[in-house]
């Protein structure tokens, strides 16, 4: 992490203290520091716009642009995703120089724009509103335990082969995850499957129902993720390695902002 990112990050949390306002996620020398800000935009759609923007910057940076993700409860997700390519396009323009506050700053003056172009473009493309539902969508399950676990992964490997679904299986000490990608049909099917097959058993041995599973994130795969091949199951001995999965397939922001509390 450059020295540049830390005096940032110092800065940001200065400007940003309010309770919940800037939170970091991950740090580390190898694969750079992850944190979320949260910030209100005011008279957006009449009402003011709660973005929480997820910022991950690597170790090279600020030679690099930041990994970004954008939610928000009064945003539709199309609009998050264009929120997000326009930080990225803004974000070109300010290579080698600390850049999070001003993109921060830039969003707080255009998101009002951004929003009436992207539904400018909704309503022109509205004939094919239709083929999102034939998209590559993927799917983050966390699981509290497995008793039958041989068993268990035999069927979780069957449902993802059945319905086309690649991916991991995940092992890390305690922690047990889900990722799949695959058609969002296919997707929903295999939720069905996870929630009313009767995949573990019981303290007494008894066939049951999965109970303590978790959706950590359901969305569209974005074009910056790589797609998985195949589906496999594997088992990492540190969270570094878990981390450099993620890693490997883009999905940084996805690693840092729903596996470091399972690590609590």
């Amino acid at each position: 992490m450059s020295e540049l990112a830390r005096e940032e990050l110092s800065a940001l949390a200065a400007i940003y203290c309010e309770p919940g306002a800037c939170e970091v996620l991950a740090a580390s020398e190898t694969h750079g520091i992850s944190f979320r800000i949260q910030i209100s935009v005011k008279e957006v759609l009449d009402t003011d716009v709660i973005l929480k923007l997820l910022f991950h910057l690597p170790v090279n940076y600020p030679s690099t642009v930041p990994d970004i993700s954008v939610t928000s409860d009064q945003l539709t997700r199309a609009q998050c995703m264009d929120v997000r390519e326009k930080f990225l396009e803004e974000a070109k323009k300010h290579l080698s120089e600390p850049m999070v506050h001003d993109l921060i700053l830039w969003v707080q003056q255009h998101l009002k724009d951004v929003i009436k172009q992207s539904a400018t473009v909704c309503n022109e493309k509205t004939t094919l509103s239709k083929g999102t539902e034939d998209g590559i969508w993927m799917l983050l399950l966390h699981l509290d335990h497995m008793r039958a676990k041989a068993k268990y992964v035999k069927t979780v490997e069957k449902w993802a082969s059945n319905l086309r679904l690649t991916g991991r299986l995940m092992f890390m000490g305690k922690i047990i995850l889900i990722l799949l990608q695959g058609d969002r049909n296919s997707i929903k099917e295999y939720l069905i499957l996870q929630k009313t097959s009767k995949v573990d058993v019981d303290s007494s041995g008894k066939k049951c129902k999965e109970k303590m599973m978790r959706v950590l994130c359901e969305t569209e795969l974005q074009s910056q993720y790589k797609r998985f091949q195949t589906f496999e199951v594997k088992e990492y001995s540190a969270p570094e390695e878990l981390q450099k999965e993620f890693e490997t397939a883009g999905l940084t922001t996805l690693f840092s902002e729903f596996v470091p509390p399972l690590l609590k």
